[in-house]
């Protein structure tokens, strides 16, 4: 059995089962406590590991480590969604080592399909997570009521901005609440921040502060980076657009108890030094707030 670079290699797999298969059996909801000193303010704050791409499993939760991170959103390649009970099992030992908590998982497409979306609530409810981050067709949403209930996991829309020369279908908390506001109050959204102000490029000017009251009770998730519109880059929190303190001043209004990750894909190469500097804008920010 051979994983790819982004998971688990087989030796790795091995050393990691017969201890994993008992941390299995036990639970896998493992936290660990905040400094009594928090420098986010209460907030959640973890990584999406997209922004590890380059790197297997074990190699990103190194640097989450490194970084002082105990959060995580996984994405496909490093934790794929056929991913067998023991190899999940292993990848919760890997976390607990390296002391990071699972808390999300995505950004997944969601049909009506029902049967087929069970296998990634199947894949949350074993690795306790809290939310799936989601891009789901419209004629989804019946059947993610019925998932989301039975196993009391979020959904949380993805906005992804301009796709071209056209806005993507679920680009603001205006278009995602249109859609969910009859429906299980855990579907909501997973805002991306760094999309949100990309839509001004196609004539939609979205502050992400204001995006967030409009999700209120239904934010399950952040993805924060930043964006240059003029240069039509993604650069280092604080830098372009976004206003960190006025975002985290709303997360504090709607009561968010999510996951904010830090997203950072400008980088093909090690981004580690570009994500310390991201939480030291959060940090900052926080600063400002208090």
């Amino acid at each position: 059995m051979t994983q790819p670079r982004n998971g688990l290699d087989r030796r790795r797999f091995l050393q990691l089962g017969a201890a994993s298969a008992l941390s299995l059996a036990a639970g896998s909801n493992f936290t660990f406590a905040a400094a009594k000193d928090d420098p986010y303010g209460g907030f959640t704050l973890g990584a999406q590991s997209y922004t590890f791409r380059h790197f297997n499993l074990e190699e990103t939760l190194k640097r989450l480590k490194d970084l002082d991170l105990h959060y995580v959103e996984f994405y496909q390649k490093h934790v794929p969604i056929e991913s067998a009970p023991e190899q999940l099992a292993a990848i919760l030992k890997l976390c607990k080592e390296y002391e990071v908590t699972p808390l999300a998982w995505g950004v997944q497409s969601f049909t009506k399909d029902t049967d087929k979306n069970r296998k990634s609530f199947e894949l949350g409810k074993t690795l306790g997570l809290k939310m799936l981050s989601a891009d789901p067709d419209p004629d989804s949403f019946d059947g993610l009521d019925k998932l989301c209930d039975e196993y009391k996991i979020a959904i949380g829309i993805h906005p992804h901005g301009p796709q071209g020369k056209t806005l993507h279908r679920w680009y603001s908390a205006e278009v995602i609440m249109a859609a969910v506001k009859d429906h299980n109050p855990l579907i909501g959204s997973c805002l991306d921040t760094g999309h949100l102000i990309r839509a001004a490029q196609l004539g939609k000017k979205l502050d992400p502060a204001e995006e967030v009251r409009k999700m209120g009770a239904r934010n399950f998730g952040i993805h924060l980076k930043d964006w240059n519109n003029e240069t039509k880059k993604e650069v280092i929190a604080g830098q372009g657009s976004l206003d960190i303190p006025a975002l985290l001043k709303a997360l504090r209004e709607v009561k968010f108890s999510g996951l904010i990750s830090i997203e950072y894909e400008a980088k093909e190469e090690e981004p580690t030094d570009d994500v310390r500097a991201d939480l030291e804008a959060v940090k900052d920010a926080v600063k400002k707030l208090a």
